[in-house]
């Protein structure tokens, strides 16, 4: 049997190059993604506005609002730790799950997938140990996303998320702590091979002061009584640090290493890993540190003239990304056109927007619950294992079917995929390729779905088909268990 795809050419698809800048900054393609960019005028201009505030902000402010953690302060989320109204874990599992969910329907996509980004870089894992400041570490990141990396960097690491997550919050003048010293060099920052071990202790030394009183009352503060005081050498750096108040030391030190060449091609590699490829030609990598540092550390030129760049250009060639849990499940919610339409009652409640964490989990990883701080890899090789491609297709049954989640949810119905009240298989099949992957179907697309659903290409299709009536599942999912959905 021949399985030649036949174009559905009532159903509009964007350029294989806006598609391409679209698979790779936003959480997966929908067609009305596809109408936001015509409406723009095009990706390119779509693009810089994304990198502005053009686009509305609502759905962010208004799903934050659907669990009491995400809105309250650190004191609040410790407060009802203590009364036992919710602890401190579930506070956290509320934050992971409004990160998916604000990426399923923001309209600032691009902000979104940055503000990901840098939470995996600058990486303070969801759990207890940090006590009630992840959501707040979240939020910070997320406002600095587009901004100037140096600003980034100091909010990030002068967190008290941070300060307890990496034993900042116990080091003192007498007991310099140096697990942050040390990641701020070999991850936040330069990289291994441009420090030595006197490097690591000397930026020790100059983080100290910073205290949390943990798990007692979480206040975050400074004690120049516990700042170690001496003159201080880190790589190029250097000052007197006279002062018990160290934190004028700190800044400088912090806006030192965010402007050196070798963190700017450490940034410059980060970004280009995760848009380009999981190895990024390295004329590329140091063409992004030269504009990071022409520009002061602003990331916005960084992603401006990546996206101008050949190398982007060439990647959705040669540089298929495969995603990561989360990427799978937010873009399948997005590819069916289910949503997400009722606020839980309670972090606990049976409901989507509780799940969908769930759903994340069973893939392969929650979001930031990745335990070593080098944060969650982004490359193909630690996301293709057998076990987690299997996960994956089980989601995407389930989900096909509208079977899980469903409390709070709205799914299509099997009629509602159909774009005439009698169609050939063939081009059900392309409308649909068009619909979930922003491009036709192709001729293996066409016999796979042919060998799910016992249909030919020719196999006339209307709403009391047995397909519709039953099988619709089996042919959607056959669209999300293929490598053009698996991969962005």
């Amino acid at each position: 049997m021949a399985y030649a795809p036949r174009a559905w050419t009532r159903t509009a698809i964007p350029s294989a190059a806006t598609l391409h800048g679209l698979r790779r900054f936003t959480a997966g393609y929908t067609p009305a993604l596809n109408r936001q960019v015509v409406a723009a005028g095009g990706f390119p201009t779509w693009f810089v506005r994304q990198l502005g505030s053009t686009y509305s902000d609502s759905w962010y402010t208004t799903t934050s609002a659907w669990w009491t953690s995400v809105n309250a302060s650190p004191e609040a989320i410790w407060q009802r730790h203590v009364d036992g109204v919710e602890e401190m874990w579930m506070a956290d599992a509320n934050y992971e799950r409004w990160a998916l969910v604000r990426r399923l329907g923001s309209q600032r996509q691009v902000l979104e997938s940055m503000a990901e980004l840098w939470e995996h870089h600058l990486h303070v894992p969801a759990s207890g140990e940090v006590g009630p400041f992840r959501t707040s570490y979240g939020r910070t990141i997320r406002r600095l996303a587009l901004g100037r990396y140096a600003d980034l960097l100091e909010a990030a690491i002068l967190h008290p998320a941070m300060a307890v997550y990496l034993g900042n919050a116990n080091s003192s003048k007498k007991a310099p702590n140096e697990n942050l010293g040390r990641e701020l060099l070999e991850l936040h920052t330069v990289g291994r091979g441009n420090y030595t071990e006197d490097d690591v202790k000397g930026s020790a030394r100059i983080l100290t002061g910073y205290r949390v009183a943990a798990w007692d009352t979480w206040a975050f503060s400074y004690d120049p009584n516990r700042h170690w005081t001496g003159p201080v050498q880190v790589m190029g750096f250097s000052h007197a640090n006279s002062d018990p108040d160290g934190r004028a030391v700190v800044q400088a030190y912090l806006r030192y290493l965010a402007r050196h060449p070798a963190t700017a091609r450490r940034v410059a590699l980060k970004i280009a890993r995760r848009y380009v490829s999981d190895a990024p030609p390295a004329a590329l990598v140091e063409r992004l540190a030269k504009v990071y540092l022409a520009n002061d550390t602003r990331i916005v030129p960084v992603l401006r003239s990546l996206v101008a760049s050949s190398e982007f250009k060439a990647s959705s060639a040669i540089g298929r990304k495969v995603r990561t849990p989360t990427d799978d499940v937010v873009a399948t919610w997005r590819a069916l056109g289910a949503r997400i339409t009722v606020r839980p009652a309670d972090s606990e409640a049976e409901s989507s927007a509780n799940e969908i964490l769930w759903q994340a989990q069973s893939v392969g990883l929650r979001p930031f619950s990745w335990a070593p701080p080098d944060g969650r890899p982004d490359t193909a090789a630690a996301w293709s294992s057998t076990s987690r491609f299997l996960n994956s297709l089980d989601v995407h049954y389930t989900m096909s079917g509208g079977w899980w989640p469903t409390a709070g949810a709205t799914y299509r119905t099997p009629a509602s995929w159909l774009p005439a009240t009698r169609i050939r298989f063939d081009h059900l099949v392309d409308h649909l390729a068009r619909t979930m992957h922003g491009r036709g179907s192709t001729s293996v697309l066409l016999k796979a779905a042919c060998e799910a659903t016992g249909c030919t290409p020719a196999t006339v299709i209307t709403a009391s088909h047995g397909l519709v009536r039953w099988d619709m599942a089996r042919l959607l999912t056959v669209l999300l268990d293929c490598p053009t959905h698996m991969t962005r």
